[in-house]
């Protein structure tokens, strides 16, 4: 019974890996998500391996990134599609635009501000409405949380807020890395960033 329980345990252990992909568009800070992220993994000893796939990080432009963190050895950088245990967007149409890879069971984390930059953007209820169709899904305004925060420039880290419950890390783990991160940048903005995440984490 108890190895059993034991070996049960082992198995367990052996799951812990997160595939996630991160959406929006360029200027929105997409990619300094990922680098927090991945500075919280290493910390925990965890591999990782990215990918910005599509897109150009200019302003304006669609970005995607594939970040896969595990305490296994990873041996592509790119989430197959429908293996993705989320989708994290800073832009609500880009959360929808990687439908195509979440799990049956995953998650998508996503701001409600639209960037309309493209002429025919969709009409934002309708958005809004196939967020929701999602069993498990979290739309914030995060561009307002963040303003709340006198701290307009952090709508990523919001979002990043909203998502870390679900994604097996502490509200410390990814403090710890956002002042890692930030911390050539000074302490007003390190502060700032930290206000942000905790308005995403009490969301």
């Amino acid at each position: 019974m108890h190895s059993d329980l034991k070996e049960k345990e082992q198995i367990g252990e052996k799951k812990k890996k997160k595939d996630i992909i991160l959406a929006g568009v360029g200027g929105q800070g997409i990619l300094t998500v990922a680098a927090i992220l991945g500075t919280a993994a290493i910390k925990r000893g965890m591999n990782l391996k990215q990918a910005e796939v599509h897109g150009m990080s200019q302003r304006g432009g669609d970005v995607q990134s594939h970040l896969r963190l595990s305490d296994e050895t990873i041996w592509s950088d790119l989430i197959p599609f429908g293996s993705a245990d989320m989708i994290l967007s800073v832009e609500p149409l880009e959360a929808l635009r990687y439908l195509p890879y979440l799990k049956d069971d995953g998650w998508i984390i996503t701001n409600s501000t639209p960037f309309k930059n493209i002429p025919n953007y969709p009409p934002e209820e309708d958005i809004y409405a196939e967020i929701k169709n999602i069993p498990n899904y979290v739309l914030l305004n995060a561009d307002a949380k963040a303003k709340e925060q006198n701290a307009s420039r952090s709508m990523n880290i919001v979002v990043l807020g909203a998502a870390i419950k679900h994604l097996g890390f502490s509200s410390e783990e990814i403090a710890e890395a956002i002042k890692t991160i930030f911390a050539p940048k000074g302490d007003a903005i390190v502060e700032a960033n930290l206000r942000a995440l905790q308005a995403g984490v009490d969301n």
